[in-house]
This record gives C-alpha cells, sequence and structure tokens, in this order.
C-alpha cells in the first residue's frame, strides 16, 4: 500500500474541520423567516442575506505550492 498525500496543495486556513455548522444555522434561520414571511404573507427573503460564509469557521483556502511538503500529507 501505498503513502497516502495530497495532490493539491490547497488547504483550509484554519484548525476547523468543516464549516458544516455555520451552514447548518444560516440554512436553519433562512427556514425560519421562510416560514414567517409565509404566514404574514409578505416577501420571501433572498437566501444569500442568512449564513455569510465569509464569517464561517473556515476562513477560505490557500494555496501552498512547493513551499510546505509537509501539508501534503494526510
Amino acid at each position: 500500500m501505498g503513502k497516502s498525500r495530497r495532490k493539491t496543495p490547497i488547504t483550509g486556513n484554519t484548525t476547523a474541520a468543516s464549516d458544516k455548522p455555520s451552514k447548518v444555522r444560516g440554512h436553519r434561520q433562512a427556514r425560519a423567516a421562510v416560514r414567517v414571511a409565509i404566514a404574514a404573507e409578505a416577501d420571501i427573503p433572498h437566501p444569500k442575506a442568512f449564513g455569510d460564509p465569509w464569517n464561517g469557521e473556515k476562513d477560505g483556502k490557500r494555496w501552498h505550492g512547493d513551499r510546505h511538503p509537509d501539508l501534503l500529507r494526510k
């Protein structure tokens, strides 16, 4: 069995494992706002109004190139 290594030298900028908790919160807020808008017969809010991806736990990704070969190990 060969050594497992990352093929592309791109990693997240933080130690958070996933963005899933922040996405769950954002979608939950959006669904609640849609329920309220439907009950009040008002306009439905735009989906992008909830859950800003720039405020998530994982703050984007970074290209490392050949500078850090240790980051290519899984």
